[in-house]
């Protein structure tokens, strides 16, 4: 446990109804006691109480509550300050901890004490950090389980399991000179098949619901002057881009939030495709393409009242290229006018115009997102945790052959890499450095 003490301001920054300022190591009770010149705290009650900085002077009136270590969240002792919001209170508050005697915390250094101390695993730690950033109810709520170990609990178990055949394999080393009964081979192989099955479902899984983490990205595109800013600005309800009858207006992409449903989602409006001289506008171009590759979503829109040619064609092409694994919606605009376009090769999936109104738009994105709603399945909610799971499946793999071969060492190490990679994902046997990385990108005062 460490000894010195860190402070930090656990809410947002700007104006609002209250402030808390969070305090933790060992003179975390001294220091409120000292700004607030009580000495009596019970732990876990709200005291009201005056608060003062060093030179005496009245800041504000707070509820200060203690959290006896190890009954806290960072299992140190814990003083937490509610104040009254705003930029100055708070600051001035923070000042006088620092004043006290704490110093001011590090990005993610209340979570990193949790995890050192033995209250949180990465896993639990990775969820907290995620739920703050949620981007979707169903994400909230996969998170929240997994803030409760549920996580935790599924790799203990893929953990147990490899260690399990590792015995296998350690005991029968011993009588290298014999060869394995043949159902010996067979159970190993069994108990590594359903490991592989279970993992292989959860990358799946957890591949097919990133926007839920993330944040779905809708990509709107199509050829100059098809409408695509004013479907952008009629999904925004507000004027975000600008419109104009002149092709190439849009330049770039534009990117903007807007929430469907219970996703907060991101639409990037993107440059017109089509061939062009300019070297900005060719520019735009590329970066519209690379927004199909990198969306989950593509809204591909044609002009219902012109004549398909070979721009459109071109769109088609692209998208068969860049979405082929998207989900992706063909939309004909500007339906007020004369229908003069027709899809050869299927049907749209809806007939609007941008003006006017995009409720139908707006239930197919939703529709198409609620499919990745929540389930009982585990689900892996970072890029290190993913790395993971696909390293202890590649070890697995790996270690089939050496075992039909009764090569029982290479098999052991193989399985030993495995159990490295799962337990990663949880409490890694890695250097300080890696977890400063990781802790680092936790907002402050958590």
């Amino acid at each position: 446990m460490q000894t010195d003490t860190i402070s930090a301001i656990a809410t947002a920054n700007g104006i609002g109804s209250i402030a808390i300022i969070r305090i933790s190591g060992d003179s975390a009770l001294s220091i409120a006691k000292k700004l607030s010149k009580k000495q009596d705290f019970s732990p876990r009650y709200a005291t009201l109480s005056t608060l003062y900085d060093a030179q005496n002077t009245l800041i504000d009136e707070s509820i200060i509550i203690y959290f006896k270590a190890p009954y806290s969240f960072t299992a140190e002792d814990v003083v937490e300050i509610q104040c009254h919001g705003g930029y100055i209170v708070a600051q001035s508050i923070l000042k006088a901890t620092l004043d006290a005697g704490a110093r001011l915390a590090n990005a993610g250094e209340f979570s990193k004490r949790a995890f050192f101390n033995g209250r949180i695993d990465l896993s639990e730690a990775e969820a907290i950090a995620g739920l703050i950033e949620a981007k979707s109810e169903d994400g909230a709520k996969i998170l929240a389980r997994q803030m409760k170990g549920s996580l935790k609990e599924y790799i203990e178990n893929i953990r147990d399991e490899i260690i399990h055949i590792l015995a296998y394999s350690e005991v029968s080393i011993d009588y290298a000179e014999e060869d394995l009964p043949q159902d010996l081979i067979s159970q190993i192989e069994n108990k590594l098949s359903k490991l592989e099955s279970s993992l292989e479902s959860t990358l799946i899984a957890s591949k097919s619901r990133e926007g839920l983490m993330q944040g779905f990205k809708v990509a709107i595109v199509g050829k100059p002057n098809v409408g695509k800013s004013s479907l952008l600005n009629s999904l925004l309800n507000y004027n975000r881009a600008i419109v104009s009858d002149i092709a190439g207006t849009t330049r770039d992409t534009i990117e903007e939030q807007v929430r469907v449903g219970s996703h907060l989602i991101r639409i990037v409006d993107t440059a017109g495709i089509r061939e062009s001289s300019d070297e900005i506008e060719r520019i735009g171009i590329e970066r519209s393409l690379e927004a199909i590759e990198d969306s989950d979503i593509v809204i591909a829109l044609f002009d219902g009242s012109r004549v398909m040619d070979s721009e459109d064609k071109q769109i088609l092409s692209l998208i068969n290229k860049h979405a082929k694994d998207k989900e992706v919606l063909f939309v004909k605009n500007k339906i007020d006018l004369e229908s003069l376009f027709e899809l050869k090769e299927r049907e749209f999936d809806l007939e609007l115009n941008s003006k006017d109104s995009v409720v139908s738009l707006i239930d197919a994105l939703k529709s198409i997102m609620d499919k990745s709603n929540i389930s009982d399945e585990i689900m892996l909610i970072s890029q290190r945790q993913v790395s993971a799971v696909q390293n202890t499946l590649s070890n697995i793999h790996e270690a089939r052959e050496p075992l039909l071969d009764q090569e029982l060492e290479i098999f052991s190490f193989h399985l030993n890499e495995a159990i490295k990679e799962v337990s990663s994902i949880t409490r890694p046997f890695e250097n300080d450095e890696i977890l400063d990385k990781m802790f680092g990108s936790f907002c402050l005062g958590k």
